[in-house]
């Protein structure tokens, strides 16, 4: 099951390279202090929303974490994609991993409501395989959505793929403090 637009996932350092990619919205997701991409300049017209807020999962003195009112923007920029096949989304954070990857899951979860969880998580993956998303964005999100869980559970899954694939992240993300999200992928495997 695919979206009725195009999306794109992508890092800051990918920015410039869609540029001729007829990208015709755009949601911006940068730390609070990050300059705004000069990429944009070369996109021709399109609309953007400009979100900010640091890549954690819990509070965290000295940093924003996203919010309700982060998802809450998200979401109305969602409803507002027109579902034409010449609507192109591209979604942004800094790495194109965590925050992209966890608001193209709500913005697809919200344009596809009988879409399950996983097929969800499938298509992200389809464009952009190296995906972990912030499970903070994805636990609003499914609540703000009514999904029951079913997004948190689905990102769980991800996760579990992901370190199947590449264990060193299990202490790379504990590090970085997202052991919630390495304990989640955990749980569910036992």
């Amino acid at each position: 099951m695919r979206p009725r637009f195009r999306i794109t996932v992508c890092g800051l350092h990918e920015l410039a390279a869609h540029a001729e990619a007829s990208v015709s919205h755009v949601l911006s997701i940068l730390d609070p202090d990050w300059p705004a991409p000069t990429a944009f300049g070369s996109y021709g017209e399109h609309a953007r929303l400009e979100l900010r807020f640091h890549d954690i999962i819990d509070e965290t003195p000295g940093m924003l974490p996203p919010t309700r009112e982060h998802v809450r923007q998200l979401l109305a920029f969602g409803r507002a994609l027109p579902a034409e096949a010449d609507t192109h989304l591209l979604v942004h954070c800094h790495a194109g991993v965590s925050r992209s990857s966890a608001s193209m899951a709500l913005l697809l979860a919200q344009a596809m409501p009988e879409c399950p969880g996983p097929d969800v998580f499938r298509e992200i993956l389809r464009i952009r395989p190296e995906i972990w998303p912030n499970l903070r964005i994805i636990e609003l999100g499914d609540h703000a959505l009514r999904r029951g869980g079913a997004l948190i559970t689905s990102a769980h899954d991800i996760y579990r793929l992901q370190i199947s694939r590449r264990p060193e992240l299990v202490e790379q993300f504990r590090a970085g403090g997202r052991a919630r999200e390495v304990d989640a992928a955990i749980r569910v495997r036992a």
